[in-house]
Parts: structure tokens; sequence; C-alpha cells
């Protein structure tokens, strides 16, 4: 009997697992009220063309629904961000988000969101904004805070500050440290834009404006 040769693969036997592909970015702007994410955020969003999904968003599809502040409340407001996050990351839709951070109850959907990500192949580029609470109350009383439905009084921003740990980074992780008293938006944004070397929008030809005048 003639012996019969076998030619194993052994690669085929132990197949090596297929290299995760970085398909969107995740810009994770977070900070106290009043800090200046929304500001620095949108400038982000302009320069690389981004969509920018700001968490007053998903507060004000819930709010005419649930009481602010309660389970139910909170429960459609993750559950939105989350899914909005999770599709995108399935997508390959790269997006800017912005949130307040509250040490330590804030990490469990916080870290679903990172989890939705980077299962689907994204990175999550961390930016954490800080100032003094002095700069804080002074901005906080700014007109369009209150017309946003967002902390407009120095007396509520005290007591969530009281209450909350918002000035903690979010552990685990490296994030971009920004303190907005020393920088402009633009300036802030630029540094967001430069460090985690986000694409950028291609700019409109010479004389064709960025943006349409008010109406």
């Amino acid at each position: 009997m003639v012996p019969c040769h076998v030619e194993i693969d052994r690669q085929a036997l132990n197949p090596q697992p297929a290299p995760i592909v970085l398909t969107m970015d995740l810009v994770y702007l977070y900070g106290p009220p009043a800090v200046g994410k929304l500001t620095v955020a949108t400038v982000i969003a302009e320069r690389t063309g981004y969509p920018l999904f700001h968490n007053h968003l998903s507060i004000d599809c819930v709010r005419p629904v649930f009481d602010f502040g309660s389970e139910p409340f909170w429960r459609q407001v993750h559950a939105i961000r989350e899914g909005i996050i999770a599709e995108a990351a399935r997508e390959g839709r790269d997006l800017v988000f912005t949130t307040v951070y509250n040490h330590p109850d804030s990490a469990p959907q916080t870290n679903r969101r990172f989890e939705a990500v980077e299962s689907n192949g994204g990175r999550v580029c961390l930016v954490q904004l800080t100032c003094s609470r002095e700069a804080l109350e002074a901005r906080v009383r700014a007109e369009h805070r209150s017309a946003m439905g967002k902390v407009a009084t120095v007396e509520h921003l005290r007591r969530m500050l009281g209450q909350y740990d918002m000035f903690a980074p979010i552990p685990g992780r490296d994030s971009l440290h920004l303190d907005t008293s020393d920088f402009s938006a633009t300036d802030a944004a630029e540094r967001v834009i430069e460090h985690y070397q986000l694409s950028r929008a291609s700019l409109p030809p010479i004389g064709v404006p960025t943006r349409q005048p008010a109406r």
C-alpha cells in the first residue's frame, strides 16, 4: 500500500482573528455645566464635518413625556444616547458628543457607550474640559442657557457641584485635558483635532459662504 501524504494547513486549523479596522471616531467631550462643551463641540463639528449630538438633544426629546430627573426620564435619555452612539458605530459614522460626567454614578452608562463604539472597531476620543468654579459661575448666567433649559443660575450650579463630583476624569482611560479659561473655543477645538488627528471637512471654494445667512 502506498502511503498517503496529507498536507495539513496549520493556518486553517488555527485561524488568526481578523484585525479590527477603526471605522469611526466618537469625540467625547465631558465636563461640568457651563464649562463650554457645546461651544467647543460646535467648532469641532464645523471643522471636521462630524455630526454633533449634544446632550440636550436627548433631554429635549424626553422632557415632554417624563418629569425631568425622574427614573423613567433618565432611563429613556440614556437609551437614546446609547442607541445613537451604537448605531453610528455600526454604520461607521463619526460623531461629536457632549455630556456631564458624574463620578462614579455615570460610569455604567459611560462604559456601555464606549463598548458599543469599540466593539464595532471605533475609537473613543476623550476630551475633559475644565475651568475654575469662579469662571463657571460667571458663565452659567448667560441668557442662552436658560432658553435651552440648561443649568442657568449660580445657586443651581452650586447645588450640583456640591452633590456630584463633576471634575473627576473618566477613570481607566486617557483624556485630553483642556482648561477653557486658557483657550478660546476655536483654539480648544484645534487642539482636539490635532491631538486626535481628526479628519477635516473639505473647505468650500473661494467666494462660497460657509453658512447660509440668518433668516
